[in-house]
């Protein structure tokens, strides 16, 4: 683990230095941004045209994966969580959880439902449901800022069927990665609960009062007002959020073949192992070049990273399983993309986002790392040597499940999440009345 740690840090100071560098190039060459990109850019087309099957094998992949797991994953969760703040379900939800939210993690409770959906979906319905929510003002930016710290999360259909299961056939992983990338969003969701806070204090909002002793009256008052607000008949509802969510997929899926061409290209170049050379030469530790070129791709894109990282076998389980769940708390430029896209139209930070990932990335990992020692050693290894996968894929039938265990897993969660909100708004009201 030492050796991880090390070499982890070391990625972070090189990347780091190379930053301030480029912002002080940047800063005393103004011009210098926009030729670099031109330059990027006509490295990139020229090995498009050098390297013709390559690029055209990864913009296919790329597409297959979109629309054999991404799309029918995330649309209904799109669809759905449109449908759901124009009917004015998420404010119902939201002042039911007010009293639980706030003092955890100093948001409304309508950042339940962004989490919730986060959590159970995956990147990027989470930072789309906050940008969603503070548009229509149903949040404050102050608000928005904290909940999009840690409402940007993998879902449980990557971690467990694509890694655990696709990658390092071992089920028993799934568990393990889950558990501590939850709990490290949950954990820089306290560590952001202090931002501008000098703020929310001098602000008059609904969270702070809790006065009201009939949260269910209250709640049902504010999805009527909701209601009203929107205004749109069911039918314009229903076509409004299919419109916004087939953009919001598309615009997934071009990131997802963009990033899956550049990884190809640099793979192909040979630009990841010469950077992964590089660290193994200046960093005096016996590291698997696998894993060093794992973490590498991740960076830019998640999904090739822990595939990478799978096949380092002469790394240790613990390295390579500590190295996925940094990268899946990052999630990679490539989620990034897809996430600043959709924070760009509102006053939210991208730049406070991208530091929660670096957090909530090194948070995963530590709790993987000490969840592994505690709980999960003799499991996975137990596992390794008792399941045998052998798995026979068909695209349209994994399409189809997919998309019948999205809209089933969004039915019990917003089921769940209704529940919970109505019998804590139930004990709420029953307290306020004894306390009289």
């Amino acid at each position: 683990m030492a050796n991880y740690l090390v070499i982890l840090f070391s990625i972070s100071i090189v990347f780091f230095a190379i930053h301030k560098i480029y912002k002080k190039i940047i800063n005393r060459f103004e011009n210098i941004k926009t030729y670099l990109l031109i330059l990027i850019v006509v490295f990139l087309v020229s090995c498009l045209i050098i390297y013709p099957n390559n690029t055209i094998s990864a913009a296919f992949n790329g597409l297959v994966t979109w629309s054999s797991v991404v799309l029918p994953s995330l649309l209904p969760f799109f669809i759905g969580a449109e449908i759901l703040i124009g009917l004015g379900v998420v404010n119902f939800i939201g002042t039911l959880l007010n009293p639980v939210m706030y003092p955890l993690f100093g948001t409304s409770g309508e950042g339940s439902f962004a989490f919730a959906m986060s959590i159970t979906s995956g990147y990027p319905v989470g930072v789309s449901l906050v940008s969603r929510l503070r548009k229509q003002n149903i949040i404050s930016r102050v608000e928005a800022q904290r909940l999009v710290s840690f409402c940007s999360t993998s879902g449980p259909l990557f971690m467990i069927g694509a890694v655990s299961i696709g990658m390092f056939k071992n089920s028993s992983i799934g568990t393990l990665l889950a558990s501590s990338h939850y709990l490290g969003a949950i954990t820089v969701g306290l560590l952001f609960r202090g931002y501008g806070k000098a703020k929310i204090k001098n602000k008059n909002n609904k969270i702070y009062s809790n006065s009201s002793n009939n949260y269910l009256k209250n709640a049902l008052s504010e999805l009527i007002a909701a209601r009203k607000k929107d205004g749109r008949s069911m039918s314009i509802l229903m076509s409004d959020s299919i419109k916004s969510a087939l953009e919001a997929m598309f615009m997934v899926g071009g990131f997802i073949v963009i990033y899956s061409v550049i990884i190809e290209i640099l793979l192909t170049t040979g630009v990841i192992n010469l950077l992964a050379s590089f660290f193994k030469l200046i960093i005096p530790i016996n590291l698997d070049i696998k894993l060093i070129e794992g973490l590498i791709s991740g960076l830019l894109e998640m999904t090739n990273g822990c595939k990478l990282i799978s096949t380092a076998k002469n790394a240790s389980i613990i390295s390579q399983l500590c190295s996925v769940s940094f990268l899946i708390g990052w999630s990679g430029l490539s989620i990034h993309s897809q996430a600043i896209s959709m924070l760009n139209n509102t006053d939210i930070s991208p730049k406070l986002y991208i530091l929660s990932k670096v957090f909530h990335a090194m948070f995963s990992s530590i709790y993987c790392f000490v969840l592994y020692k505690i709980f999960f050693k003799n499991i996975v290894v137990m596992s390794f040597l008792s399941e045998n996968y052998s798995i026979q894929e068909n695209l349209f039938e994994n399409w189809l499940k997919t998309l019948r265990f999205s809209i089933g897993l969004e039915f019990i969660i917003l089921m769940a999440i209704i529940v919970l909100s109505i019998f804590i708004g139930t004990i709420y009201s029953i307290r306020s009345l004894s306390n009289k």
